[in-house]
């Protein structure tokens, strides 16, 4: 089953890579001024909503971003890939397995798990952001 998890995600980075979109918004981040790291968590972090696979997230975004590798001067591509984790983390919800995983482990309503669970994920992928952008100051 992993493997078909990452294959999928394989599969929807290589539509949007091969459709143009990766170069699009690599494009779009250097006239925008958008830090890398950012945009590299607002990709993961729309598309961990979107699928609600953290892995498929961490994949596409990973995919999408990298032509800011070579468009971008002093890019740090072990900040970039921090970033790109952190995001591909926010918000689960009922879309993702894990969700449900953690629901009935637990024993706890939906609810229960989306004031726990679902803020937890959210704070982790926000305060890694935070961290990711002030090490970026330092590295």
């Amino acid at each position: 089953m992993p493997g078909m998890i990452i294959g999928a995600g394989g599969g929807v980075k290589q539509v949007l890579v091969g459709s143009g979109v990766g170069n699009a918004i690599g494009q779009y981040a250097v006239q925008a001024h958008i830090s890398p790291g950012l945009l590299a968590w607002l990709v993961a972090g729309l598309i961990r909503v979107a699928t609600g696979s953290a892995t498929v997230a961490t994949i596409t975004g990973a995919g999408i971003v990298a032509p800011l590798v070579t468009l971008v001067p002093g890019v740090n591509r072990e900040l970039l890939v921090l970033a790109t984790g952190a995001g591909s983390l926010i918000l689960s919800h009922v879309n993702d397995a894990g969700f449900w995983l953690v629901k009935q482990y637990f024993n706890m309503t939906v609810v229960e798990t989306f004031k726990t669970w679902t803020v937890m994920e959210t704070l982790l992928s926000v305060v890694g952001i935070i961290f990711i952008m002030i090490l970026g100051f330092f590295v």
